[in-house]
């Protein structure tokens, strides 16, 4: 029997009995959707989180050091001094200290807000985006000068959106406002939130005398390639201080980027796995149907073979009906799988990026499971003998 007749033979047979058919291949439907719906999705959300972390500054390396010991510290000018002696892997230093104690705008005080104090490239290592106005400069920081950057909460809650040029008082003083920065969450935009916040030179802080220790540091790797180095030099100078790692801490985007993509590379492995479970039983539900028509068509099977049908025939028969149920599943399965993953990228707000490697692998593997799980039924048939067969009730 040629494959062509055979295959004409199982597409009437599918069109035949149309419920059971539909309610065969279900399985396979789902098995191949759930596999480039995951595929699709997966890849949609590493790409924004690779983007949410370009964003946040894909070279920036945190340090945080922990010893208080003056007889041992690191101080401002030793890190200025690391990154001077290592241009081809640093760039972009700011410190980092914070001061409580609120601010007060008119007769209203707001004990809330957060103020950091920073240096002039601190918004090189964050990415932060200003709507009106300008970051500190290295003028403002070296003269302490009263300037200020405040977030969106307070230019335009506190301030009523005229916040760029006038003043607002930290701890008795007058602060000009330089710069408005945009809103961070607009889902959180209430006093004590993300857009609550003030920037002023470090150096203003210090002079407080509020915190003498700066512990904490941001600043980039000169390249992505290099952040590696770049963690391993400034690990160098801190050992050569502190001797021991327990007093400091260094992180780098590059290494928060890679860890967060292998979890959900492991996630997307386990819904796959799920996926092929489906794609399983699937198979199973073919098997069980193929089994019921080999025992439905028995006289067929023997008028075939009375006529001259060969073992062969009868199997490529029963085999490319079992392909054929799955990969007509496979096909629905992939218009369900590639319109279920353009509306939840959509929801998810994904870059859909519908791939044609997770099309052709999950369709080639449902036909792969039809002719696998289709074969045990096909060779019953092939070994019916036919004055059994004709007998069969």
């Amino acid at each position: 029997m040629a494959i062509r007749q055979a295959f004409v033979m199982a597409l009437k047979s599918l069109l035949a009995r149309k419920v059971r058919s539909l309610l065969t291949m279900l399985g396979i439907i789902i098995g191949v959707a759930a596999v480039i719906a995951i595929i699709t999705i997966g890849r949609g959300t590493m790409a924004k989180v690779e983007a949410q972390f370009d964003n946040m500054g894909a070279n920036m390396i945190s340090v945080s050091i922990y010893n208080r010991d003056s007889t041992r510290q690191i101080d401002v000018e030793d890190m200025y001094e690391l990154v001077s002696n290592n241009p081809d892997l640093l760039c972009d230093l700011s410190p980092i200290v914070t001061m409580g104690g609120g601010i007060k705008y008119g007769n209203a005080r707001y004990s809330r807000t957060t103020i950091y104090g920073v240096s002039e490239a601190y918004p090189k290592t964050q990415l932060l985006e200003l709507t009106e106005g300008s970051f500190l400069q290295y003028m403002d920081v070296e003269r302490q000068a009263n300037v200020c950057i405040v977030g969106s909460f307070i230019a335009n809650e506190i301030m009523g959106g005229a916040a760029l040029g006038n003043t607002l008082k930290i701890r008795g003083q007058n602060y000009t406002v330089i710069g408005v920065l945009a809103a961070i969450d607009d889902l959180n935009t209430g006093e004590g939130g993300p857009d609550d916040v003030i920037y002023i030179p470090y150096s203003n802080i210090l002079k407080l005398g509020e915190t003498p220790f700066v512990g904490s540091y941001t600043l980039n790797s000169l390249t992505l390639e290099c952040s590696e180095a770049a963690v391993a030099a400034i690990e160098q100078r801190l050992l050569a201080c502190y001797e021991k790692d327990d007093y400091f801490n260094i992180t780098s985007q590059k290494e928060r980027m890679e860890m967060m993509l292998s979890m959900q590379d492991n996630m997307l492995s386990v819904l796959k796995m799920i996926a092929g479970i489906a794609l399983l039983v699937g198979g199973v539900g073919i098997m069980n149907i193929m089994s019921i028509s080999v025992s439905e068509r028995t006289k067929e099977i023997g008028v075939r073979k009375s006529f001259g049908a060969r073992r062969r025939d009868i199997r490529l028969q029963f085999i490319v009906e079992a392909s054929s149920t799955s990969a007509v599943g496979g096909l629905l399965g992939v218009a369900v799988g590639v319109l279920v993953s353009f509306i939840a990228c959509r929801v998810m707000e994904l870059t859909f990026k519908l791939a044609a490697d997770s099309i052709l692998l999950s369709f080639g593997v449902s036909v792969g499971i039809g002719i696998v799980f289709g074969f045990l039924p096909a060779t019953k048939a092939a070994r019916l003998e036919p004055i059994d067969a004709l007998r069969y009730d």
